[in-house]
């Protein structure tokens, strides 16, 4: 039976984005009422976190399935075939599923945005975490869209970018090599959201590598105004994880990034992705 909840908490984290989810234990169901009043925060706020919390991978899977399908790992072999959904972000190498192997900084990027359909949601774990670093960078992409210069806005609707994500070869930055057969697609530099009917600007550092219909040179160039102006700390909120942080994030109007962090100590993040809609 759902745990019946009357109201939640939700408590502002910073004035770029984001929401503290108060007075909800995800190991147990939710009622209906309680879960539209976090999805009514999470598009005000774009990233919520749930504290404290003690949740299996199948609490994680109960809670993202009421955001809809939920997203098989693409990468590599199922190191369970019962868990498709999960991978683990992790430096950790024994777990016995999926994993993602992470050490360093990783710039900013969409997750998925170089396929056709990207997920909407993301939502991370956090099981192991550093000492220090390790922290998760999320922007705001309503604003960095919203404050463009006029002039630019209009030369940039309705034009495409060309995103791209050599996993195996740059999987933190973008390297000057990139593998031609990697997942590759285009979608609008301004993509807009379909409950919120907002436009979010939608090209990232790691992931965006030109905009389709300018020169070379003039793409190369509006792009790194883009990434410099989506990236400013004013659109940023930076999550310090601790263990027992749930998070949830908006994929479709946020990009995020990751700090460094020391490769001896363990960190751990469960990861399961909502499927998405066509980018329009």
């Amino acid at each position: 039976m759902a745990t019946a909840l009357a109201e939640i908490t939700v408590k502002p984290l910073s004035d770029a984005l984001g929401a503290e989810i108060l007075g909800v234990d995800l190991s147990q169901p939710v009622d209906a009422a309680t879960m539209k009043a976090i999805e009514d925060a999470w598009h005000e706020h774009l990233f919520i976190v749930f504290r404290g919390q003690d949740i299996s991978n199948d609490d994680q899977v109960r809670f993202c399935s009421y955001f809809g399908d939920l997203e098989e790992v693409r990468t590599g072999k199922f190191a369970n075939e019962d868990m498709k959904h999960t991978m683990m972000i992790t430096n950790v190498t024994d777990t016995g599923l999926q994993t993602a192997l992470e050490n360093g900084d990783m710039w900013f990027h969409s997750d998925q945005c170089y396929y056709e359909y990207p997920c909407k949601a993301s939502t991370l774990y956090a099981i192991e975490i550093p000492s220090v670093g390790g922290n998760t960078l999320f922007a705001n992409c309503y604003t960095a869209w919203e404050t463009l210069p006029t002039e630019l806005r209009e030369k940039l609707d309705g034009l495409k970018g060309h995103h791209i994500y050599d996993y195996a070869g740059n999987p933190m930055k973008r390297g000057d090599n990139i593998n031609p057969d990697s997942p590759q697609y285009f979608h609008p530099v301004a993509r807009t959201h379909p409950a919120t009917g907002r436009k979010a600007l939608y090209v990232n550092r790691l992931m965006t590598d030109y905009i389709d219909g300018l020169p070379e040179d003039e793409s190369a160039e509006i792009l790194e105004q883009l990434f410099a102006h989506g990236e400013q700390k004013e659109f940023v909120y930076e999550h310090v994880w601790q263990v027992g942080d749930f998070v949830m994030w908006d994929n479709r109007c946020s990009m995020h990034a990751r700090t460094d962090f020391d490769p001896a100590e363990r960190r751990m993040m469960r990861r399961i992705t909502v499927k998405g809609e066509a980018v329009v």
